[in-house]
């Protein structure tokens, strides 16, 4: 099973994951992006977190398999 989690301290609020894989990413009230639900990622949607962690400009999205 995959597990996704952002790195806080790398997150600008660029809010590609949350608009990418909006059923996985949220935003704070700054525009800061964050995991929905525990981190484990649905099997359909592990398409839309790649694509995520791979159009985060500071590489906060940090995928676990």
């Amino acid at each position: 099973m995959m597990r996704v989690s952002i790195d806080s301290a790398k997150c600008q609020g660029h809010g590609r994951c949350y608009s990418l894989a909006p059923q996985v990413f949220d935003e704070d009230d700054e525009g800061q992006g964050f995991v929905i639900g525990s981190g484990d990622v649905a099997a359909d949607q592990e398409a839309a977190v790649y694509l995520a962690e791979a159009n985060c400009p500071e590489g906060a999205v940090v995928i676990e398999k």
